[in-house]
């Protein structure tokens, strides 16, 4: 149950980045919108973080909580925001999931 958390939260951060990109790109109700957003999205990824490391070792929540945030963000990047999709980036992304999946399997 707590690697659910734990995957929800990192996926929760993946929200709040994004919310944090739409805000600084509107302006008015719409960029508050975005900003509600932000705040909800970043208190649910630390209560959640902060539930799976009650069982989980610190080191590996947190590992996998950034890494499903920083792949989540850039795969966001890529589809969403156009940003660049090249080879080693690319390369670079699945060995944090590569990683990701290591310590999974090896965390008791």
């Amino acid at each position: 149950m707590n690697w659910i958390l734990l995957i929800i939260a990192g996926l929760s951060e993946i929200g709040f980045t994004t919310c944090l990109v739409k805000a600084k790109e509107s302006t008015g109700n719409i960029a508050l919108f975005w900003l509600l957003g932000f705040f909800f999205s970043l208190t649910l990824s630390m209560y959640l973080l902060y539930r799976a490391t009650l069982t989980l070792p610190m080191g590996t929540a947190y590992a996998v909580w950034t890494g499903i945030g920083a792949v989540g963000t850039a795969i966001i990047g890529i589809v969403f925001f156009k940003e660049p999709a090249e080879f080693w980036r690319i390369f670079f992304i699945f060995t944090l999931i590569a990683s990701i999946v290591g310590l999974k399997f090896v965390s008791h």
